[in-house]
């Protein structure tokens, strides 16, 4: 009889997210299909695993998946993992079960953590019904034809994006969107976790005087979401002082660029300049 291909959940960030049933099947299976060895083998020796690593990426997924399908044709039991989250989204495991499928061979998801769905349920936006696009495309023109499908979309959308490319991310959302309801979550299930609610105007205003770092996750209001922005926390007086600078250092006065800081978050002035005190 033929293996079983495993789809195996990872941690995002905490180690602790794992499941037992993740942990068992990694021990068991012949071979695990890692989208970075070195990544998961850093796992492994967390948990001490001594299963047989291989390979499988974007760009091993050609030579790899025919010899991870004789493997599971041949009997053998195996899972593949992302590096991060569920194998299979935003990554070339998805590759690997539709061959699997057209082999008859047996699919069995190990559900676990997902940077998409935590980030969801704690945005604030509509859980209802929504739409995953992970990463946008490279250039400025793909995006616009990508996004400018969703324009009208009823549904809360969700996004993947690294530090490098947020604020250009969220910009190009303003600009196709509008200045809708918006949370980003950082470095999910991680010592420095965050998540940042407002409007695309307000948020980008926030990375503009804090450098993003660490990974991202956006979450944003579908088109028939009630208008009214989300309500961050409290912004502390270090955030308040490094966005006024940002508004001098473009050009404000900082009288002009304290009154912009305070719509932005929802304050009165006498708190950014009690901040600025501070």
């Amino acid at each position: 009889m033929a293996g079983t291909l495993y789809l195996c959940a990872t941690p995002i960030g905490n180690l602790e997210d794992i499941t037992y049933r993740a942990l068992r099947c990694l021990r068991e299976v012949a071979v695990v299909a890692a989208e970075d060895t070195r990544h998961t083998r850093k796992l492994f020796t967390h948990f001490d695993i001594h299963t047989t690593l291989t390979r499988y990426d974007e760009h091993s997924k050609e030579q790899a998946g025919p010899y991870l399908i004789d493997r599971l044709l041949g009997g053998d039991d195996v899972a593949v993992v992302s590096d991060a989250g569920m194998p299979g989204i935003s990554d070339p495991g998805s590759d690997l079960v539709r061959r699997a499928i057209l082999a008859k061979i047996s699919v069995v998801p190990l559900p676990g953590a997902n940077a998409a769905l935590s980030a969801l349920i704690a945005s604030g936006l509509d859980t209802t019904a929504f739409t995953f696009l992970g990463f946008l495309p490279k250039t400025k023109k793909k995006q616009q034809e990508m996004l400018s499908q969703f324009v009208e979309h009823p549904y809360t959308l969700i996004f993947y994006e690294s530090p490098h490319h947020l604020l250009a991310t969220l910009g190009i959302l303003q600009e196709m969107f509008g200045d809708r309801s918006v949370a980003v979550g950082r470095e999910l299930t991680k010592k420095f976790e965050e998540f940042i609610r407002g409007s695309l105007s307000g948020v980008m205003t926030h990375f503009q005087a804090v450098p993003p770092r660490g990974e991202f996750t956006i979450v944003l209001a579908g088109a028939t979401c009630e208008t009214s922005v989300l309500v961050n926390e409290p912004p502390s007086d270090a955030i308040l002082s490094a966005a006024v600078e940002a508004f001098v250092a473009g050009g404000l006065a900082k009288k002009e660029a304290m009154r912009q800081v305070a719509v932005q978050y929802n304050l009165s002035k006498r708190d950014v300049y009690q901040a600025l005190l501070k």
